[in-house]
C-alpha cells in the first residue's frame, strides 16, 4: 500500500502541532514510521487519505463498538445539532441518559458526566480522597488513567509508548502520595495498605487492563481487592473508560460479580464523541458540588451533541445485549486462528484476550503485569504491525495497547486477518 499523501501531512501538521499529533500514541514512535492520515470510515473499515481501504482492529480505541458510522448514532447527532450545539445550560437528555446509564450498570446511583476519561478518573480520585478525608492513592505499575498528575506514575499506554512513563512536570509533591503497586498481586498490596495504615483514600485500577495490551485480572485478584478495601476503609475504584458498556452491559462488575465503590467511564458512553463520566452510591456522589464541598466543574460537561450520541449507543446496547455474545464469539474466532498460524510458523507469542479486547503478546511467558509485558519482543510487534498495515490491517500501533473489535466485523474480515497474519508470520 502506498501512504504518500499521509506522509507529506504528517510533515506538514509537524509545522504547527507538537510532534504533528494531537495524542503521543498516533505518532509511530513504538512503531517507526508515518502515521496513517484517516479520511472516513464506514462499519468495519477506515478509508485513508491515500485511497487505502483498512480493517479496523482500534474502533476509535474502543468507543466504536456498532463500527463506524452507525446509522442510529450519527441520526442522533444531525439532529440534536440541528438545534443547537451547545448552551451551558441544564438539557432533558442529560437526565435521560444518565438515569439508563444507572440502570445498566450495578452499584452506582448516581452518574455525573465530564469531557473525557482523563477528566473522569482525576474527577473520581478527588471526590474519593474528599469522601474518605485521606490523601494517598494506590495505582497500579502500567494501568493508565489519563494524563493527570496524579497517573503519570509508571502509567501504560501512551506513557510507556512515548518512553515517558515519569512524565516531567509531576511534582514531587503529587507523586508521594501515589503509591504503586503490581498487577495482580494481591500480597503487594496489601504491604503497601500495611505501610500507609489509615492515610489511603482510594484504589484505582483498570479492572481489565487495556494499556499493556489487554491483560485478565487473575482469579480471586478484583475480590481481594475489594475484601482489602472493606477491611481498611478505603474506596475501590474501577476504571471502565475501556471495558465500561463494552465487555457487558453493566461493564467488569457485572462480568466478574465484584462491586466498585466508584466507576468512571468513557469511550462507549459518548458513541465516539468526547465524553467521560463517574458513578458511584448516593452517599458518595451527593459530596460533590453544589450539594456537598468536592468540587467539580466543566462548562460543556453533558454537551447535547455528546449526550445525543451516547444515548443512542446505550440504548441499542441495552436493548441488544446479544452483541456482546457475538463480539466475544468473533474475538474467540480470531484467537484461535492467530494463535494456529503464528504456531504453525514458529513465531514465539502468547494471547490475551476477555470479550472484544484482545492483545497479541509476542512472549515466551505468560503476560499478567507490566513488567512481563514490557519484556516482550518488541521488534517483533513492530514488524509484525507493518506487515499487517501492508496486508490492509490496521492494529494499535504499539504493543502496550488492547485491540478492539466492531460489531460490524464479519466473519470475512477475521479470516481476511488470519490470513494476512499466515503471511506476515512467514516472514517474522
Amino acid at each position: 500500500m502506498i501512504y504518500k499523501r499521509s506522509s507529506a501531512l504528517f510533515a506538514e501538521a509537524q509545522h504547527v502541532i507538537p510532534g504533528g499529533v494531537n495524542s503521543p500514541v498516533r505518532a509511530f514512535k513504538a512503531v517507526g514510521g508515518d502515521p496513517i492520515f484517516v479520511e472516513k470510515a464506514e462499519g468495519a473499515y477506515l478509508f485513508d487519505v491515500d485511497g487505502n481501504r483498512l480493517i479496523d482492529y482500534i474502533a476509535s480505541w474502543g468507543p466504536m463498538i456498532l463500527g463506524h458510522a452507525h446509522e442510529s448514532v450519527v441520526n442522533a447527532v444531525v439532529e440534536k445539532a440541528r438545534k443547537g450545539t451547545s448552551f451551558g445550560m441544564p438539557t432533558e437528555i442529560e437526565t435521560t441518559i444518565a438515569s439508563l446509564a444507572v440502570d445498566m450498570v450495578p452499584n452506582i446511583q448516581k452518574i455525573r458526566f465530564v469531557n473525557s476519561g482523563t477528566e473522569a478518573c482525576m474527577s473520581a480520585v478527588r471526590l474519593a480522597r474528599g469522601f474518605t478525608g485521606k490523601d494517598k492513592i494506590i495505582k497500579f505499575a502500567g494501568c493508565y488513567h489519563g494524563h493527570s498528575d496524579s497517573f503519570l506514575i509508571q502509567a501504560g499506554s501512551g506513557a510507556v509508548t512515548f518512553g515517558t512513563p515519569n512524565s516531567p512536570g509531576v511534582t514531587q509533591g503529587t507523586a508521594k502520595d501515589t503509591l504503586l503497586a503490581r498487577y495482580n498481586d494481591l500480597e503487594h498490596v496489601a504491604e503497601i495498605i500495611s505501610e500507609n495504615k489509615d492515610e489511603i483514600a482510594c484504589i484505582i485500577l483498570e479492572p481489565v487492563a487495556g494499556n499493556m495490551g489487554c491483560i485478565p485480572p487473575s482469579e480471586g485478584f478484583l475480590q481481594g481487592l475489594r475484601d482489602l478495601c472493606d477491611a481498611n476503609d478505603i474506596l475501590l475504584v474501577f476504571d471502565e473508560v475501556m471495558t465500561g458498556f463494552r465487555l457487558a452491559k453493566g461493564g467488569v462488575q457485572e462480568l466478574y460479580g465484584v462491586a466498585a465503590d466508584i466507576v468512571t467511564f468513557g469511550k462507549v458512553i459518548g458513541g465516539g464523541l468526547p465524553v467521560g463520566a463517574f458513578g458511584a452510591r448516593e452517599e458518595i456522589m451527593n459530596y460533590l458540588a453544589p450539594v456537598g464541598p468536592v468540587y467539580q466543574a466543566g462548562t460543556l460537561s453533558g454537551n447535547p451533541l455528546a449526550m445525543a450520541a451516547g444515548l443512542a449507543m446505550l440504548t441499542e446496547l441495552n436493548t441488544r445485549p446479544e452483541i456482546f455474545t457475538t463480539l466475544g464469539e468473533k474475538t474467540e474466532y480470531l484467537h484461535k486462528g492467530i494463535t494456529r498460524v503464528l504456531s504453525e510458523n514458529g513465531v514465539v507469542h502468547t494471547i490475551n484476550r476477555v470479550g472484544s479486547m484482545i492483545s497479541v503478546h509476542f512472549s515466551e511467558t505468560p503476560v499478567t503485569d507490566f513488567e512481563t509485558a514490557a519484556n516482550a519482543n518488541n521488534d517483533t510487534f513492530k514488524r509484525f504491525f507493518h506487515g499487517m498495515l501492508a496486508e490492509g490491517i490496521y492494529l494499535p500501533p504499539s504493543a502496550f495497547e488492547s485491540w478492539f473489535l466492531n460489531d460490524a466485523l464479519t466473519y470475512k474480515d477475521i479470516d481476511a486477518t488470519i490470513e494476512a497474519c499466515e503471511r506476515v508470520a512467514k516472514k517474522l
